[in-house]
């Protein structure tokens, strides 16, 4: 029974897998068909594989750019958002009076706000601040920069904030008496402790912000300044739609974030799990 119960929950466990890697599938099988095998059937595999409509894809979405501005915005927004919520972390942790842990748990609670319900809000918060403070707050990547580190904030905080628990106090009591400062304390002794984590956020940050089509859509307006979610959103036009162009250009898309996640999967579980049981 035992064997069969293993047999038949392993069988659903591969149709089930199969459901969900049927758009995949679909996406790339069809990146190399023009468009009329793709219409006589879609779930067909390609008569030939050429990359041609790869490079027309990328020709039309300006792919080199727009991977240079998402790389930007990116990288600087995490390296920016790991800096501040393990410090912000750091301080709520050992302090730990009333205070700490009311920010903490504000800190928390806004991870439940919907962006949707706050983005249109934040927008004319944003133009009023570049109207009158002239502050380049949209139409730069800058700008966008300082609104994906307040979104992102409060989950590294939460995470950083479950670790940073495990790390002992005596080791900062001891650099204290050596006649180290409160910020040589962090940097030399708790930041490298802290590995696991960092790249834990690190490489939850990368996929979201990687992915993220609706704030930099609403930020960013200029051709030049678009990043690869938004320059793949030009395929699909009001009354046409090439779609091997499209799904030649969602597969650039995502190719560079499975890379990456495939190279860094390990962490991901491994620290999430130390820092909610630390």
């Amino acid at each position: 029974m035992k064997t069969s119960g293993r047999t038949v929950g392993s069988v659903l466990l591969v149709l089930l897998a199969l459901v969900f890697l049927s758009p995949i599938y679909l996406m790339l099988v069809n990146s190399f068909k023009d468009r009329a095998e793709l219409y006589r059937n879609a779930l067909a595999l390609p008569e030939s594989f050429s990359f041609q409509y790869y490079s027309k894809a990328a020709e039309k979405m300006g792919f080199l750019t727009a991977f240079g501005n998402s790389l930007y915005v990116t990288v600087v927004s995490v390296v920016i958002v790991v800096v501040l919520a393990s410090m912000t972390a750091w301080m709520l942790v050992r302090t730990d009076d009333r205070l700490s842990r009311f920010l903490f748990l504000l800190f928390v609670s806004t991870m439940l706000i919907p962006f949707q319900t706050i983005m249109m809000p934040l927008m004319q918060v944003m133009d009023w601040i570049r109207t009158h403070l002239h502050l380049p707050m949209l139409n730069t990547h800058e700008g966008l920069i300082y609104m994906n580190v307040g979104f992102h904030a409060s989950m590294a905080v939460f995470l950083f904030h479950g670790f940073i628990k495990s790390v002992p106090v005596a080791l900062e009591e001891a650099a204290t008496l050596d006649g180290c400062s409160k910020f040589g304390v962090f940097w030399r002794i708790v930041f490298p402790m802290l590995k696991t984590i960092t790249i834990t956020v690190a490489i939850l940050d990368v996929i979201s912000l990687w992915n993220d089509y609706l704030l930099p859509s609403l930020t960013l307006s200029d051709k030049g300044l678009r990043t690869i979610p938004l320059s793949t959103f030009y395929f699909f036009g009001e009354f046409t739609i090439q779609w091997n162009l499209a799904m030649a250009g969602l597969t650039l898309t995502i190719v560079p974030v499975v890379i990456f996640y495939l190279f860094s999967q390990k962490y991901i579980i491994k620290g999430i799990a130390a820092g909610a049981v630390k």
